[in-house]
């Protein structure tokens, strides 16, 4: 599988700014990881939507995949009890 690119939309970059240190350090870890691989072990495909998620402790990372561009579009980060609450949205 071909190495992706991986684009932080303004709200999810402003989303990891609120989570304490060390739990960012480990969300940053796993959104690296999805340049590689935009479909890892444990990752899930959201009902109703393109959007797929992974799980980094507490938090949820919500993304979508552009295969013709190669790359992995980041669209919410956050607590898993808001992170569906309200839906994503285009920047």
């Amino acid at each position: 599988m071909g190495k992706y690119k991986v684009f932080l939309r303004k709200s999810a970059y402003q989303e990891i700014l609120g989570i304490p240190a060390n739990t960012r350090k480990k969300i940053e870890n796993r959104i690296s990881a999805l340049k590689s691989d935009p479909r890892p072990y444990g990752s899930e495909k959201m009902a109703g939507c393109d959007f797929y998620r992974v799980r980094q402790g507490d938090y949820r990372v919500v993304y979508s995949i552009d295969e013709k561009e190669k790359m992995v579009v980041i669209e919410k980060i956050g607590h898993r009890k808001d992170v569906y609450r309200r839906g994503v949205h285009e920047d």
